[in-house]
């Protein structure tokens, strides 16, 4: 059942074909179409049709030239490598030729919309927001299954399974994104992820692909997310598309009929011996310790993220240049703003620095964060792009901060004392930013989908505060997640869906609507105004973007990091204690100078710095001037 399903899914999916003998032998090309002009002229085509792989192949198109054919193990594929130098856009003829008989397929060579370096990706002076396509807002109505799928249910009641979020409720609500304040959106991933549920569970998280060029038809179409990047640009908000090149799904066609034998890592289990599967150890270490053992390493890098997802091997250098092209597809296709790279350091490491090094000369303002999940300093700080920590450079802009992450969510919890506790690992964490070579190119955040939410099952909107405060005034880029500006909470402990819930208000048959000032409750209202007054107070401020840094360290339990730039600066100020505190001006004196009065961005009051200045238990203060 599983393999008649999967070959509808493919013949659904084949590309148009204009009449000609023995048609029905090519039934997919990706990419789909191409374009000129771009630094690197060689395209790889990977052709799927039965018995594609003994053909005859000639192209006949003005300075496009065929350098190599590469025929696989599997006599269902072939990849052509087109030299397209000088090539101008249009169509092209591709002739296949396979025992006598001929087939021609026509193939599109688009003009860029622009320049690679004409693509800004986003910088420290944006504030991501991360959200679930399937669990933010439903635009369309739903009718039933989406035909070619394999089987799911569409069940809001179960943590696990998929609600029926799309593109297009994301679409209906880019105007909440810009009452908050927000600059970009990391949509997690959108792209087909055909796997059928089981046990309760769904890939609804879209980690597991099964097409790398087709948006998940549950989202909706290419054309959708066209629209719904374009649309959010008019509007000044960036997108960043979430990609996974370590794995892919267990539903993907590869599987089925794996182009080649070195494919994936640990092709055997693949092929039927269970005693060959190997999970991955989940520890990072061994990628970047000078005296990791090879079973070590092997396990981190070769073993498989889960059963479900086949582990890609990007020492294939066909397959990593099928996953480069992919990326670069997207971006002239859609005109996505950045990359967020799920699980980094699991894949091959050399073969992810040529993917970014490619990247940074085609797109040299483009950015791409990748996802480094280890919570010291110095692990995160190698993997950024020429940084001398490391032996081999990643050619990586940006890397995640889950040092802060981790370091903020044992603070909250804590007394700020004199030396090690609460508001002291910040400090602790901060002081080894010398490490990085950019630390404004560090993404910092205090949550994410992969975590408890920063409220647990509570509502502390005095320590979600502070940690807002910091996030938002401190030398990085500031990655939000959605729902916590309406006090969303949710913890792990059960299942990762209770960290992923619906957003209220976007589903038909919502009571409680957090899109409206109206349908907010006093207290969700009052969170997301006070966020949102930092979040557009931050926009377009360089005193926060370009400032010099300074921070103090934590002294009678407040915590004071200042920024300054062309004579304006601010201070963020933190009582780290649950009772009131005094701010030492007299200890400040090289920020404040000899300035008397400041303003509280909150609530643009005037607040008096020529004097000691008293602090309720938990207050956060953030002032200008």
């Amino acid at each position: 059942m599983r393999k008649s399903v999967l070959l509808l899914g493919l013949l659904l999916s084949f590309m148009t074909m204009k009449a000609g003998a023995k048609i029905d032998r090519i039934f997919r090309i990706e990419p789909s179409n191409w374009y000129v002009g771009m630094k690197d002229a060689t395209l790889q085509l990977m052709v799927y049709g039965k018995q594609v792989r003994a053909a005859d192949v000639k192209v006949d198109y003005p300075s496009v030239r065929i350098d190599s054919i590469v025929r696989l193990d599997s006599p269902n594929y072939l990849l052509l490598y087109l030299n397209l130098k000088g090539a101008k856009a249009g169509e092209m003829t591709l002739s296949f030729t396979l025992n006598g008989q001929k087939t021609k397929m026509k193939y599109l060579l688009k003009d860029r919309e622009m320049p690679g370096a004409q693509r800004m990706g986003f910088s420290n002076a944006d504030v991501l927001y991360m959200l679930m396509p399937d669990r933010f807002a439903q635009g369309i109505a739903k009718k039933g299954a989406v035909k070619g799928m394999n089987p799911y249910r569409v069940d809001r009641t179960q943590p696990s399974l998929r609600h029926g979020g799309d593109l297009e409720g994301i679409r209906q609500h880019l105007d909440y994104f810009n009452q908050l304040g927000v600059t970009a959106l990391w949509l997690t991933p959108v792209l087909e992820n055909n796997s059928p549920d089981h046990d309760g569970t769904s890939t609804y998280h879209g980690y597991a692909t099964t097409n790398y060029y087709r948006v998940d038809p549950r989202f909706g179409t290419n054309d959708d997310y066209k629209r719904l990047v374009d649309e959010a640009h008019q509007k000044g908000l960036k997108v960043v598309m979430d990609m996974i090149f370590n794995h892919c799904g267990f539903e993907h066609p590869w599987v089925k009929d794996m182009p080649s034998r070195d494919w994936f890592n640990l092709p055997e289990w693949l092929k039927g011996d269970k005693s060959k599967f190997q999970q991955t150890s989940y520890k990072l270490t061994p990628v970047l310790d000078p005296y990791a053992s090879q079973v070590d390493l092997k396990e981190t890098v070769d073993g498989w993220f889960v059963e479900t997802m086949p582990d890609l091997n990007q020492r294939n250098p066909h397959v990593m240049k099928y996953l480069i092209q992919n990326s670069e597809w997207w971006i002239e296709t859609i005109g996505i703003d950045g990359i967020r790279m799920d699980t980094y350091p699991y894949a091959d490491r050399k073969a992810m620095a040529g993917w970014m090094k490619t990247l940074d000369e085609e797109y040299p303002h483009f950015n791409v964060v990748g996802e480094t999940w280890v919570t010291e300093p110095a692990y995160t700080a190698a993997w950024q792009k020429d940084s001398k920590l490391s032996t081999v450079n990643s050619y990586l802009k940006t890397v995640m901060d889950f040092s802060f992450y981790d370091k903020l969510n044992q603070a909250k919890k804590e007394e700020t004392d004199a030396w090690w506790n609460g508001l002291n690992r910040i400090y602790n964490s901060i002081c080894y930013d010398y490490l990085y070579p950019n630390p404004s190119s560090v993404m910092a955040f205090i949550e994410n989908h992969d975590t408890d939410r920063f409220l647990g099952n509570g509502k502390d909107t005095l320590a979600l505060k502070q940690a807002y405060a910091l996030l938002l005034t401190m030398n990085r880029i500031p990655q939000l997640y959605y729902g916590t500006e309406v006090l969303m909470n949710g913890t792990k402990e059960v299942t990762d869906g209770n960290v992923r819930k619906d957003f209220p208000g976007g589903f038909p048959g919502d009571r409680h609507d957090c899109f409206t000032e109206t349908g907010r409750t006093q207290a969700e209202n009052a969170m997301f105004n006070w966020l949102s007054r930092l979040l557009h107070w931050r926009q377009g401020n360089d005193l926060v973007t370009k400032g010099k840094q300074i921070q103090f360290i934590p002294y009678q339990g407040v915590y004071v990091i200042a920024r300054q730039y062309q004579g304006r600066t601010s201070m963020t100020i933190l009582n780290g204690t649950s009772k009131p505190a005094v701010l030492s001006v007299h200890r400040y004196a090289e920020v404040i100078g000899s300035t008397q009065t400041a303003k509280d961005i909150m609530t643009g009051r005037k607040v008096n710095i020529g004097k000691d200045v008293q602090l309720r238990p938990r207050q956060t203060l953030i002032i200008e001037f």
